[in-house]
């Protein structure tokens, strides 16, 4: 070779270099921009989701606190119990109200024209009435005695005792009144009005007062909702899948039912609804806004997604498996029961704790069976009357009053709560049970 092949080949290699380095070069730069927006989107995306957060806490942690106004409550026997027989019915019915004034009057002596002794009676809640009713009728002693109670605030006041109206607006421009900042004034002076933990929001059920109002219903109702749907679907769910994985053969009509599967778990939710309204409402004629409807209306939605997580898991056990226990003289049924679903059952579970969370969270199919009912009782079986957690949430941001808006945050605060620890319980399992082949 001679010395200008020579250079013709160095200066061809010097080239190809050169080629290689601009092309690694523009590689690389297209690869930090594709991690650069990869990691801005990451970034977008806790914002929002932080943004969330804190605005959903923020609306509702008051909740969980609650004013209550203390009374001197005079329980006159002459008004509960005049005949002196310790009736129940007598007692029940007696006119707590008067005593609830009363004690209020004596509070405020100063307040002596009618519209001033309105104002006085608007500062407590209404249900001091059945406070007063339930606490003599659980104990008889009381009649007769002048006692200490606390009673819960009107709801404007304790949304004036936690910041949330201003006291420096124009009294037109807010729900209470000069007359009433001076009498909640003066309770505080006295010692009379403190904010205490809310048991009511966690054990009462649905109320058109929004300080009387609790999550306790809807709780229960929603327990029970989706212990018929995990009831249902689950079993259900884990046999299509292991069914049509390892025992149906593969003809086209075993492939329109995967095809209708995967459909049906795109359907919108709304659509479950409607088909629970006409088949097990108008045909079967199963009691209405009643749990057992709605577990089997959840069900039904909730079975494809369990079906198509269950075979993605029956799936995801190595073939040699199979062949093993086949190999050794086991039978279909053996090899799929013994070896095949005890592997494949961490992801069967993990699919079927993400169902159940999609349920949890579902509003419009239950909205069209009638669970949006008003509920006040504790459902206490699965044929009563109920609504769940994001129903309740529904009817209250319907409402006009601004502590409705804390409880509905509050709801929320506590639905999240459940759905995150479902969701970790899921990617627990998964970590500690599934099997990397």
């Amino acid at each position: 070779m001679n010395s200008k092949d020579s250079k013709d080949t160095l200066r061809s290699s010097a080239m190809t270099a050169n080629l290689i380095k601009k092309g690694l070069k523009k590689r690389y730069r297209t690869e930090r921009l594709f991690q650069s927006i990869g990691l801005i989107a990451i970034i977008l995306g806790l914002a929002a989701v932080l943004f969330l957060f804190t605005s959903i806490v923020g609306k509702g942690y008051g909740a969980f606190q609650q004013t209550y106004i203390l009374l001197t409550v005079d329980f006159d026997k002459d008004l509960i119990d005049p005949s002196g027989d310790r009736d129940l019915d007598s007692i029940s019915q007696a006119n707590y109200g008067v005593m609830v004034k009363e004690s209020l009057r004596n509070q405020f002596p100063d307040a002596k024209k009618r519209k001033d002794k309105r104002l006085v009676y608007r500062l407590v809640s209404s249900g001091a009435v059945f406070q007063l009713r339930e606490l003599v009728m659980s104990n008889h002693k009381v009649i007769g005695q002048k006692l200490d109670v606390w009673v819960p605030a009107d709801d404007d006041i304790d949304m004036l005792i936690k910041g949330h109206i201003d006291r420096s607006l124009p009294e037109s421009d807010r729900r209470v009144s000069d007359k009433q900042i001076y009498f909640i004034d003066k309770l505080i002076q006295a010692k009379r009005l403190k904010k205490r933990f809310n048991t009511t929001f966690f054990s009462a059920g649905d109320s058109r007062e929004p300080e009387l109002a609790g999550i306790g219903g809807a709780a229960v109702g929603t327990m029970f909702t989706i212990f018929v749907t995990l009831l249902l679907a689950f079993p259900l769910g884990i046999f299509s899948a292991i069914y049509l994985e390892e025992f149906a053969p593969r003809n086209r009509w075993t492939d329109l039912i995967e095809v209708n599967i995967n459909n049906l778990a795109a359907v919108p939710s709304i659509v479950f609804g409607l088909l629970g309204l006409s088949v097990f409402l108008n045909f079967f004629h199963l009691p209405r806004s009643a749990p057992v409807v709605g577990g089997l209306v959840l069900a039904l939605m909730t079975l494809p997604t369990i079906i198509i997580a269950g075979r993605a898991a029956l799936q995801s056990v190595p073939p040699s498996v199979r062949e093993a226990a086949l190999g050794i003289g086991a039978s279909a049924i053996q090899t799929t029961f013994h070896h095949i679903v005890p592997l494949a059952m961490p992801g069967m579970l993990t699919g079927s704790i993400i169902g159940m969370a999609r349920a949890i969270g579902e509003t419009a199919p239950l909205l069209m069976i009638g669970m949006v009912a008003f509920i006040v009782d504790i459902p206490k079986g699965f044929t009563d009357p109920s609504t769940v957690l994001p129903v309740q949430i529904f009817l209250w941001l319907d409402s006009p009053e601004r502590a409705f808006v804390e409880r509905s945050s509050a709801a929320i605060m506590v639905l999240l709560t459940f759905l995150i620890l479902i969701n970790g319980l899921a990617a627990v399992l998964r970590r500690r049970y599934e099997r990397r082949w």
